[in-house]
C-alpha cells in the first residue's frame, strides 16, 4: 500500500477528528509535542481510563501503539490496527465497556 502524503495540516485535521471519536472514553488524548510529524504520520499520546499511557501513530497502514508512555517511539510494534477502537480495546477494556454504553444508550434513544 503506498503511503498516504498529506500536508502537517492534513494528518492534525485527521488526528483532530480522531481525537473527537475517543475523548470521552480515555482519560486524555492529544498531539504529541514532542514528537515530529511527517506527512505520513502523526503521533499521539494516550491515556486510557485504566491510568495506562501510550504513544500510539497514525499513518495510512492505520494505528500502532509505539511507545509504553507519552512522547515514546521506541516499541517495537508491526501490529497495525484498522480503527483507533480496535487498537484501544487491546489495552483498555474500560474504554469497550465506555464505549458499547454510549451505542446502547444512542440505540434506546432511537426506539
Amino acid at each position: 500500500m503506498a503511503e498516504r502524503v498529506l500536508d502537517a495540516d492534513g494528518w492534525l485535521e485527521e488526528a483532530q477528528g480522531l481525537i473527537s471519536d475517543v475523548k470521552d472514553h480515555v482519560k486524555r488524548i492529544e498531539v504529541s509535542k514532542a514528537l515530529t510529524s511527517t506527512n505520513s504520520r502523526i503521533y499521539l499520546n494516550v491515556e486510557t481510563l485504566e491510568g495506562g499511557k501510550y504513544t500510539f501513530e497514525l499513518t495510512v497502514q492505520g494505528f500502532r501503539f509505539c511507545g509504553k508512555d507519552f512522547d515514546l517511539d521506541n516499541w517495537e510494534n508491526a501490529d497495525y490496527y484498522e480503527t483507533p477502537y480496535a487498537l484501544l480495546n487491546t489495552v483498555s477494556p474500560r474504554f469497550k465497556e465506555s464505549f458499547m454504553d454510549l451505542v446502547f444508550r444512542k440505540l434506546a434513544y432511537c426506539k
